[in-house]
């Protein structure tokens, strides 16, 4: 694994090894290089020496006078540090400046008399086994008339030369030391320099990272990072606007889903849910906050939904379809699309799936269809009655027999009535409906509850009187409130009406009125066999009847109650109704007190 530094313990380290290292080469070279300078230069001396003295040395050569040659010599050690030793072409040393040259050994096979034999300037550094030091020798010929008559060595003990070299080679390593601590601090300056830069743009990028896209990054007096810098914070400006843009987009999306009357779901290949907007987690009871990146089996319940979308999934076909879901309260439906989802290049990416409520709708679908069949057999059936008598009257069938006659014209009259009274009865619903659509055709006037309720009782008295039935109006208080009194008068009637028919002879219906929680009741109850409860939920609608056979018995169009729905609604109320079986039923006028 890769160990993580910072940039400066990559940087300072660098600098200061390429310093040390130039640093030390240069120490390294000047200190061998004066060392190089003082060897030549004492060298050259020594050649210089040996030189000057070649005129001294000559007459007392010629003259073979070994005493005087080594007094010359000798004569030298206290003038200077130079050693000078004379050697016979043989080898035989005759004067030296240090020792006595009886007892020095032969010099002939000295590698600088070598040399100085042959006529050349010999030269070498070796440890003079005499002195036991190291030494530098320079060896000339001397000769006389072209004949080598000695050689002059002079030497130097390199000691000196050595100590020199160390005493200046330890001030240049102090020097060095110094330099180098300098350089060291002059490096971390440096690459502090170099570094602070980038740490800055890596606090920058850390903000950036947050989703701080505010941040800018401080320009630097360098042209490369300044740069960068400059390009860092635009990019962080266009990020900072493309996200504005995004969010802002999504959250039109957002919105437009979140209002949207339909559910929508969108599903991934995968069959992971990508977005559910509100009004699909409401149809479907979903608690989208509990569910991180659910599945469609996770979130859509229903197997039938499940298996249409995985066929949008698998073969791209598109399904519209109604689907029941059974729930507690009361069955729901909803029409079911599911469709390809694809995205910019026309790759399909999942599926798309709209759900719509259409309860109601179908609902409503229901009641026109029924009461579309029930209108047309409420009329058939008084119609096919007329057209059988009136063209058996035609044949003259009944011409002979003025009684039978009369009766057949009775029956056909019958009918007629009837059928005037679905009309007459569809007229009033239309008439309400008109006024429901056109609020300023309402009208609103104050009036008493009670004189609403006693002209209802009047008008169908006639009516009760036949079947010997009491109606008994509660003895309350005036009642006040703001209503239609004919349209209100009627919803009374048709529900006294719908009493009568359907009690028994000598029975008692009972009116009662009143207030409670801000609402005006008006109740009619009777005692006759009462509804089943399956029909209770379509009571109202028009020409539905809970006993079809009694109800056509008993003349009525089934539109009555439908009268009474309507006209409540148009006062902004509803009506309820209760019902046992054998007991009778209780209808209520619920009206608004205000």
């Amino acid at each position: 694994m890769i160990k993580n530094r910072k940039l400066i313990w990559k940087l300072y380290p660098s600098f200061l090894v390429v310093v040390l290292i130039a640093l030390g080469s240069v120490t390294g070279y000047t200190v061998n290089s004066m060392r190089q300078f003082f060897l030549d230069q004492n060298r050259k001396k020594l050649i210089v020496e040996a030189r000057l003295l070649k005129d001294q040395l000559k007459p007392l050569l010629l003259a073979a006078d070994e005493v005087k040659i080594d007094e010359l010599c000798k004569r030298f050690k206290d003038d200077i540090k130079t050693r000078i030793t004379v050697i016979m072409p043989n080898g035989k040393v005759v004067g030296d400046t240090l020792e006595n040259p009886r007892y020095m050994d032969n010099h002939a096979n000295r590698p600088e008399i070598k040399i100085a034999m042959t006529g050349e300037t010999g030269q070498s550094v070796r440890n003079s086994g005499t002195l036991q030091q190291e030494m530098m020798y320079v060896a000339q010929p001397l000769y006389a008339n072209g004949v080598l008559k000695a050689v002059i060595r002079t030497s130097v003990a390199i000691t000196a030369i050595e100590n020199e070299l160390t005493i200046i080679q330890r001030d240049r390593i102090i020097w060095g030391i110094l330099t180098a601590v300098i350089a060291a601090i002059i490096c971390l300056i440096i690459s502090r320099r170099i570094a602070q830069p980038i740490e800055e743009m890596k606090k920058g990028a850390l903000h950036f990272a947050k989703g701080e896209l505010g941040y800018r990054l401080p320009l630097t007096d360098i042209a490369e990072f300044s740069s960068l810098a400059k390009s860092m914070n635009r990019m962080a400006a266009d990020l900072e606007g493309r996200i504005v843009t995004i969010v802002n987009q999504r959250n039109e999306y957002e919105a437009v889903l979140s209002s949207m009357v339909e559910g929508v779901i969108a599903v991934d290949r995968d069959e992971k849910v990508l977005s559910v907007n509100q009004a699909a987690a409401r149809m479907l009871n979903i608690n989208t906050e509990t569910l991180r990146k659910p599945t469609v089996q996770e979130m859509v319940r229903n197997s039938r939904m499940q298996t249409n979308i995985s066929k949008t999934l698998t073969d791209g076909e598109f399904i519209n379809e109604d689907i029941i879901i059974i729930q507690r309260s009361a069955d729901v439906v909803f029409n079911f699309r599911s469709m390809p989802l694809f995205d910019a290049s026309e790759e399909q990416i999942g599926a798309l799936v709209v759900i719509n409520d259409v309860t109601r709708l179908r609902l409503l679908e229901n009641i026109r269809t029924d009461f579309v069949a029930n209108v047309s057999h409420e009329l058939k059936t008084p119609l096919t009655a007329i057209k059988g008598f009136v063209e058996t009257l035609i044949n003259g069938l009944e011409a002979d027999d003025p009684k039978e006659t009369n009766r057949f014209l009775q029956i056909i009259m019958k009918h007629v009535n009837r059928l005037n009274m679905i009309i007459e009865d569809l007229l009033s619903l239309a008439r309400i409906e008109k006024l429901s659509d056109d609020e300023s055709g309402i009208i609103s006037l104050q009036g008493d509850i009670k004189v609403v309720i006693d002209s209802a009782a009047q008008a169908v008295q006639v009516m009760a009187d036949t079947k010997n039935i009491r109606i008994a109006i509660a003895d309350n208080e005036p009642l006040q409130t703001g209503f239609d009194s004919s349209l209100l008068e009627q919803a009374v009637i048709n529900l006294l009406e719908n009493a009568i028919k359907y009690s028994d002879e000598g029975s008692d219906i009972k009116i009662d009125y009143g207030t409670l929680s801000e609402e005006i009741l008006i109740s009619v109850s009777d005692n006759g066999p009462g509804i089943h409860s399956q029909h209770l939920p379509r009571i109202f609608e028009r020409f539905y009847r809970a006993d079809k056979a009694r109800s056509r018995e008993l003349g009525g169009t089934g539109l009555g109650l439908a009268i009474v729905k309507h006209i409540v609604q148009l006062h902004s109320g509803r009506v309820t109704v209760d019902s046992t079986l054998g007991k009778g039923c209780t209808f209520t006028i619920h009206l608004p007190s205000k």
